[in-house]
């Protein structure tokens, strides 16, 4: 199976990122030591040209690790025939005890790679570099995270072997199984129903106040963490079974397949989508006092928002839509 072409898509460029992270990291260690924007010295000049260099490098590689989560869960999908019991990428993640660790690391690695982009795009607006020691910093702690999922990812790739007999979606997510799914599962609907569209209504209220009137923007990424969160416990709660038509399928990975008009990638992006941007509102915030920054980041916090809240309403119309056009009734259950 290493030779499946998402698999080669998914391992060369895991390692190209690694690489181009390994060599970020070591020039984001020199910059923080050396930087000084007021000296004229050929040091100075030599980081301010890496630095751009640097910055190139990281924004493919960043881009890549956005792009590569969904290329991870369409590799682990179009590969579940091979495995003996596997109905979508649910059976393929469970072939060995790598799957799901990847997909955790990677959507962290998402999120994280998601907030330097922003930072590193907001610091290039400042003709002075204000943020510059920060974004290596920042830099530097998600090394380990995504060097972690290149090494996870590898291990799962590696390790799959055809005819192997693993666990289908219908066994995974039931509530009688001893997971977290099965706790979440055991959460009554209709509270659940309440908490996601409630998250929502509240979030994008938030964001519009960010949008409208530049306020708020803390208590907004506090909003969008807990809506991101629970949006994921809603799709595999309650939005997925009326899509289904089937109150006990949970599986929130056969959405990605074409007898569902491939409906779980949107819910997918929008849900990734509203989260980035919305910490990213709060993660500028600590920085408008700096005076190169005062009149970019509120430009910059508003434009987030306006696409955390366009995110949010299409999540809640997809969902809105599957819950009231379906011929499932849960009137009975």
């Amino acid at each position: 199976m290493t030779f499946h072409p998402g698999t080669l898509a998914l391992l060369l460029g895991s390692l190209l990122t690694s690489a181009m992270l390994c060599y970020s990291a070591y020039e984001g260690v020199r910059i923080i030591r050396h930087w000084d924007i007021k000296s004229g010295s050929e040091l100075q000049l030599e980081l301010e040209r890496r630095t751009y260099l640097v910055s190139t490098f990281m924004g493919y590689a960043l881009g890549f690790q956005l792009l590569s989560l969904f290329l991870f869960i369409y590799t682990v999908d179009t590969l579940s025939p091979l495995f003996v019991g596997a109905m979508c990428a649910a059976g393929s993640l469970k072939v060995n005890g790598f799957g799901y660790p990847t997909l955790v690391v990677k959507i962290v690695g998402c999120l994280l790679a998601g907030l330097w982009l922003l930072v590193n795009f907001t610091d290039n607006k400042a003709p002075d570099y204000p943020l510059i020691r920060t974004k290596y910093w920042l830099l530097l702690c998600i090394a380990p995270v995504l060097l972690t999922e290149t090494a996870v990812q590898a291990g799962y790739l590696l390790s799959l072997r055809p005819n192997i007999i693993t666990s289908c979606c219908g066994t995974l997510f039931t509530t009688d199984a001893n997971t977290v799914i099965a706790d979440l599962l055991a959460f009554p609907r209709p509270l659940s129903q309440i908490a996601f569209f409630a998250s929502a209504a509240i979030t994008m209220a938030l964001g519009s106040a960010v949008y409208l009137k530049a306020k708020g923007a803390g208590l907004f990424s506090f909003a969008s963490l807990c809506h991101f969160l629970i949006s994921i416990g809603a799709l595999i709660s309650f939005i997925s079974i009326y899509f289904y038509e089937l109150p006990t399928h949970h599986c929130p990975f056969c959405l990605l397949q074409a007898e569902y008009g491939y409906v779980g990638y949107p819910i997918y992006i929008t849900i990734l989508l509203s989260g980035v941007t919305g910490l990213g509102t709060g993660a500028l915030l600590p920085f408008r006092k700096i005076p190169s920054l005062t009149a970019v980041i509120p430009r910059i916090q508003k434009r987030l928002a306006l696409i955390s809240v366009l995110a949010n309403f299409v999540l809640v119309l997809i969902s809105g839509y599957g819950v009231l056009f379906s011929n499932l009734s849960m009137a009975a259950y």
